[in-house]
Formats: structure tokens, sequence, C-alpha cells
């Protein structure tokens, strides 16, 4: 995790450095791009990487699917690969309903793999929705391999992150299991085994409870 970690933090502080107005990408304007020396510098010549590129949160998926589009009229799939916003499968405990929705693990960002070249960095810093590519000056920094692993594996974990709405101390309804439809307070919540612990008032006592966190709701 602390490569993760390292990266959601390098996104937050990295200044963007080579980011223009909308209006300046539109017509080409804003900061040139890197040179190929300073490409190379960043990544040796024909080697493929992921890179972050910035953009408002919310436009992710427009994001992408404009520069699939650009990716296929100017011709560059032999330079840029791929295209990925870093998701995560979350349930969502809501009015007694349980839905599966994807979040965003870095909202207002978007990956892609790609051979960074005058070309290339062309194609994906115009755009329509870019801001810019994460990195120091005018210059992306491709990410580390192992922080591309953290993000891969979070995205392809098997069990959905549960998403909780209830903090101790609030009172909850239990809706599974045989303490349906009882009431209590949260004394303790455990992330790492999506359990809660509840406060219920049964035959005149307060007794905790261990439940999942799909097994309640706030109150």
């Amino acid at each position: 995790m602390d490569a993760e970690n390292n990266l959601e933090r390098d996104m937050m502080q990295s200044p963007k450095g080579d980011q223009s107005s909308l209006s300046g990408q539109a017509n080409g304007a804003g900061t040139p791009a890197p040179s190929d020396a300073a490409t190379q510098e960043s990544n040796q010549e024909g080697e493929r990487a992921w890179y972050v590129i910035h953009c408002y949160s919310g436009y992710e998926n427009k994001v992408r699917y404009n520069l699939e589009q650009r990716i296929e009229t100017m011709s560059v799939k032999d330079k840029i690969f791929d295209v990925v916003i870093p998701t995560q499968e979350e349930i969502e405990v809501k009015d007694g309903k349980r839905r599966v929705i994807e979040r965003h693990v870095f909202p207002g960002y978007v990956l892609v793999n790609m051979i960074l070249t005058e070309d290339s960095w062309y194609v994906v810093r115009n755009t329509p929705g870019v801001t810019g590519f994460v990195g120091m000056g005018n210059l992306p920094t491709p990410l580390r391999p192992e922080e591309v692993s953290q993000i891969l594996r979070r995205m392809e974990a098997e069990a959905p992150h549960i998403k909780v709405s209830f903090k101790i101390g609030e009172r909850v309804r239990i809706v599974d299991g045989p303490f349906n439809d009882f009431r209590g307070a949260v004394s303790e919540i455990d992330m790492e085994r999506n359990k809660v612990r509840v406060m219920v008032n049964f035959f005149g006592r307060e007794t905790p409870v261990e439940l999942d966190f799909l097994q309640v709701e706030k109150s």
C-alpha cells in the first residue's frame, strides 16, 4: 500500500507545470511539448511506460473516450496503447437496498500507457478535457512499476469495498440476521474484517452484537 499512498500524495502535491487553459489547448497553444532530449531523459527511447494525466473531476470517462477517439483518428496506436481510469467496486447500502457502484480511486486522474514522444505528448495534451500531465515542470514523470502494480491489484480485487455510511456513536438499524430490526449505537468499526459492533438493548441490558457491514444501515 505504500507505493499507492505515495502515488496519491504525489498526485495531490505535484505541480501541474504543463497545464494551460482549455481555450489554449483548442488551438495547440500553451506550454510547448518536451523536446526529444527531455523525453529520452525521462524514459529510454522506445520504452512504454504509464503516465498520469489530470482532468476535471467527474470528466474522467469523457476524457478517456475523447483520447481513445484521437488515438484512432490520428493513427498513434503504435505510441499510445491503453487508457485506464483507476476504479474499485463498492457496495453501497441506501434505503435498505444494496447496489454495486464503481468508485474512482483517484478522482480527476487518468492513466495512459504510452511511449513518450513529441507526437504522443501532443495527442494526449491536446485532448479535450485534459489539463496536464503529472510531473515536474514541463516533463511528464512515468509511474514506477510498483506503483502501477499496486493500482492494478487494487482494481482487480475480488471482494468489493463496502461504503460505510455510519460512524462510532451513531444509531443504526440491523437489517439482517437474528437481530433484524433492532436498533442500537455503533461502538466499534473494524475496516479490515468488514465488521461493526453495535450495542443493542436486549432484555433490558445493553448487549454488544458483532455484525457484517451489510447487516446494518443508518437509523
